[in-house]
C-alpha cells in the first residue's frame, strides 16, 4: 500500500502538459471574368515610368483568381499555457490558381506570419506580418464583405479597407470587449539604421457593436523607409509592405507620408436585411525628394445594402464616390461613381457560386505615374484592376466563380 500511495503521490506532483491543437485550412477560388477597356499599369522602377497617359485598351476575357476571397492555405494553433492563457500563431500563404505561383514572390507565409498570446481578460498581443488595427477594427463593415475586393473594394482600394496591405515587423494589441466596445493599436518598426521613424507604420482604432449595430473608427500612419534620393516607390514601408497601388494614387507613389482615417459602420433590420456604410479620408504628403509637391487628399463614402431571401442565396448592392482634392496643378479634381452587384448561392458549408458586376466612372484629372505630368483620370474598378485599369473615363467588368473552403 505504501508504495501505491507514493505512485500516487509522484503522479500528482508531476507536470501537467498543456492542450494543444494545429489546423490546417484553406481557401479554393477560381472563375472566368469579362472587362473593358483594359490596359496595363507602368510598374514601379529605380525611375519613374513614362509620364505618357494609357490608351489603346481592349476588351478581355481572362481567368479570375480567388475574386471571391483570396486564395490561400495556412495553419493556426493555440496552446493553453494555464490560467486562462493560450499561445497562438498562424501562418498563411497566398497563391495564384491559375498557375499555382507564390502570391507574392519571395514570401514563404505571404498573407500573414504572427505568434502571440491571448488571454480572455487581458487582449491579444501578437508579433510578425499581419494587418493592421485599423484594418482589423474596421473590416466587418467594409464594403468588400459583400462585394469582395476585386469589385466592391473602393477604387483601387485607396483607404485599405481590403487586405491587400500587410504590414510587417509589427506589434499588435487587441482588448477583450469591454460592453461591446474593443480597441487596438498596432506599431510596425521600420528597421532602417540611423531613424528610429523611417519606414514605421502605426494605427489605432476603436469598434462598437450593440445589438443589430455596430460602428468602427481608426486612423492608419504610413511613414517613407527612404531617406535618399527620389527613388520610385519609396513610400514603402517597413522593409517592404506597401499599400495598393492603382491607376487611383500612380502619380504619387513617392509619398514621404500617407495617413489614412475611416469610420464604418453598419445596421442589421432582420435576419433577411442589413446595411453597410464607410467614410475614409487619405492623405499622401510629399517630402523633399517627392516627385509631387502638395499633399493629394482622397475623400470616400459608400453603402452596400445586403439581403438574404433563402438560406443558401445572398444578394448584395454597393455604391461610393471617391473625390480628390485639386494640388500639383490639377484643375479639375479627380472623382470616381462606382456601382457593384454581387450574387452568391451556397452549395454547402464549404462551397458556393457567386457571381459579380461592376461598373465606374472616373472624372477630372490626375497625375501620371512620373508623379509631375497631369493626365485624365481613368477607371479603376475595386482592386482587382489595379494592374490593369481602363485606357478611358468608364470601365465594366463581370465575372462567376466557384469557392471551396476547407
Amino acid at each position: 500500500m505504501t508504495r501505491i500511495a507514493c505512485a500516487i503521490a509522484a503522479l500528482a506532483s508531476a507536470p501537467v502538459f498543456a492542450q494543444s491543437s494545429v489546423t490546417l485550412y484553406g481557401i479554393v477560388d477560381a472563375g472566368i471574368g469579362w472587362q473593358n477597356s483594359s490596359t496595363t499599369l507602368g510598374s514601379a522602377t529605380s525611375t519613374p515610368p513614362s509620364s505618357k497617359p494609357l490608351a489603346g485598351g481592349r476588351s478581355q476575357v481572362k481567368m479570375l483568381n480567388g475574386i471571391w476571397a483570396g486564395n490561400r492555405f495556412g495553419l493556426k494553433g493555440a496552446e493553453d499555457l494555464g490560467g486562462g492563457t493560450k499561445a497562438i500563431f498562424t501562418l498563411e500563404q497566398g497563391f495564384s490558381i491559375s498557375n499555382g505561383a507564390q502570391q507574392y514572390s519571395g514570401l514563404g507565409f505571404s498573407r500573414q506570419a504572427w505568434v502571440g498570446v491571448t488571454n480572455g481578460a487581458y487582449g491579444t498581443l501578437t508579433a510578425g506580418r499581419q494587418y493592421t488595427s485599423y484594418y482589423t477594427l474596421l473590416s466587418p463593415y467594409s464594403p468588400t464583405t459583400w462585394l469582395t475586393g476585386a469589385y466592391g473594394a473602393h477604387p483601387g482600394d485607396i483607404d485599405s479597407l481590403d487586405t491587400l496591405y500587410r504590414a510587417n515587423n509589427s506589434l499588435v494589441y487587441t482588448s477583450p470587449s469591454m460592453h461591446g466596445l474593443t480597441i487596438g493599436g498596432s506599431y510596425s518598426l521600420g528597421g532602417n539604421p540611423g531613424s528610429f521613424s523611417a519606414g514605421q507604420t502605426w494605427s489605432v482604432a476603436a469598434q462598437y457593436l450593440n445589438g443589430p449595430f455596430g460602428i468602427a473608427a481608426g486612423i492608419q500612419r504610413i511613414d517613407n523607409a527612404n531617406n535618399g534620393g527620389p527613388t520610385w516607390n519609396s513610400a514603402t514601408s517597413n522593409n517592404g509592405a506597401q499599400p495598393a497601388v492603382s491607376a487611383i494614387n500612380n502619380g504619387f507613389q513617392t509619398a514621404a507620408k500617407q495617413q489614412r482615417i475611416a469610420v464604418t459602420g453598419g445596421y442589421a433590420f432582420n435576419s433577411q436585411w442589413d446595411v453597410s456604410f464607410s467614410y475614409s479620408n487619405v492623405q499622401y504628403a510629399p517630402g523633399v525628394n517627392s516627385f509631387f509637391h502638395n499633399t493629394a487628399i482622397w475623400n470616400t463614402g459608400g453603402a452596400v445594402l445586403h439581403f438574404k431571401p433563402t438560406a443558401a442565396l445572398d444578394l448584395a448592392a454597393g455604391y461610393s464616390y471617391t473625390r480628390a482634392t485639386e494640388s500639383n496643378g490639377i484643375t479639375s479634381a479627380a472623382s470616381y461613381n462606382q456601382f457593384v452587384l454581387s450574387q452568391y448561392y451556397s452549395l454547402s458549408k464549404r462551397t458556393g457560386l457567386y457571381a459579380l458586376e461592376a461598373y465606374q466612372r472616373a472624372n477630372g484629372q490626375t497625375l501620371a505615374a512620373d508623379g509631375k505630368t497631369v493626365i485624365n483620370a481613368t477607371a479603376s474598378i475595386g482592386d482587382g484592376q489595379n494592374g490593369a485599369p481602363a485606357s478611358s473615363h468608364s470601365q465594366v467588368a463581370v465575372g462567376a466563380g466557384i469557392i471551396h473552403r476547407f
